[in-house]
């Protein structure tokens, strides 16, 4: 298992590195989303199911796929591919009602779950509570998400023939048509040169943030503040998420400069500088006045996650018996 793609493929250091309630015994089920360049079911995702299900015995935990077969689901996570005859995987408008129709059908989700979104499975998750909710998810934690988008497309892997071409093509496309229908990462890609372009043609994540004021749904704000918890995860040396502060709703600051660069980048916004927190449009400021998002710091790269980090979220969000609107106090602090 690589991390290919700039991703997510779980190379843990493993090193270790309101809805109805229904009654229920043991602990609350989780569902799992991974990231870019990995599969539902890879050597590091199973490995990581394992070691949830030795903290809490017992858990059912669902990891969510695009394609059945681990190849096509990898390749899902970036780019279409037909299945059948018209089915596009590599839109995120077909991703959403696929994954809504998949824990749909899964009874032991029937109550309500947990969730951990590694890298773009965190805004997946995110735009999964937006959009539906049903079933009720109770916490929610993202490690190195990219709520607020990317302004670089994510790096590939030295030996990944596919992934460089495809880089190659996106680059000074990611606004096409073609990117934003077949490409992933184009379909959150927020350039900080270019947000008319960004408003007027990415069909995604301008929609999940509510970002624009003709199309805001109030729906939206409140399947989102009907989360437990929101744990934000960012990486201290992440760069592969550009910027890595996007894992916290930040982003780089509106610019003229079309040419500028990573060696000297616009400001970052914080979360709480944020029109969108401001103004509300996901019930993300509700949320925070609640005490129900908590912010972490994992020391490393992107997706380098040691046990001493990510065992402690999996303890206290993870698997209990909380209920919807009653929130569980962010008491854990990791700081790098």
């Amino acid at each position: 298992m690589r991390f290919q793609l700039a991703t997510i493929s779980l190379a843990f250091s493993l090193a270790f590195g309101s809805p109805v309630v229904q009654q229920r015994t043991g602990p609350r089920p989780l569902v799992i989303w991974h990231g870019l360049g990995d599969s539902a079911h890879s050597e590091g995702m199973d490995s990581f199911v394992d070691l949830i299900k030795g903290i809490h015995p017992g858990i059912f935990v669902h990891s969510v796929y695009i394609n059945e077969n681990q190849d096509e689901d990898k390749k899902a996570g970036f780019v279409s591919t037909l299945v059948g005859t018209d089915l596009l995987f590599g839109n995120l408008d077909n991703h959403l009602p696929l994954v809504y129709d998949q824990l749909n059908a899964i009874p032991e989700l029937e109550g309500g779950f947990d969730a951990i979104g590694f890298s773009q499975g965190g805004q997946f998750l995110r735009a999964y509570v937006h959009l539906y909710n049903e079933p009720p998810m109770h916490n929610l934690i993202t490690f190195g998400s990219q709520h607020m988008g990317i302004s670089e497309l994510p790096v590939c892997g030295t030996w990944d023939v596919f992934c460089h071409l495809l880089h190659r093509y996106a680059r000074g496309r990611v606004y096409s048509d073609w990117a934003q229908t077949n490409l992933v990462p184009a379909q959150y890609f927020r350039d900080p040169a270019q947000l008319p372009a960004y408003y007027e043609r990415n069909h995604w994540l301008p929609n999940i943030n509510n970002e624009l004021p003709d199309s805001r749904n109030e729906t939206f704000r409140k399947n989102f503040v009907s989360l437990n918890s929101l744990v934000l995860v960012m990486f201290s040396n992440d760069t592969t998420v550009v910027p890595k502060e996007s894992g916290w709703f930040g982003s780089y600051a509106p610019t003229d400069d079309a040419a500028w660069t990573q060696a000297d980048p616009p400001p970052i916004v914080p979360m709480r500088e944020q029109p969108l927190y401001a103004e509300d449009w996901i019930g993300l400021k509700t949320l925070d006045e609640r005490g129900a998002v908590v912010e972490m710091i994992c020391d490393g790269p992107h997706m380098h996650i040691a046990r001493a980090c990510w065992e402690p979220l999996v303890e206290q969000y993870v698997g209990g018996a909380a209920m919807i609107g009653t929130p569980e106090s962010p008491s854990l602090v990791v700081q790098s």
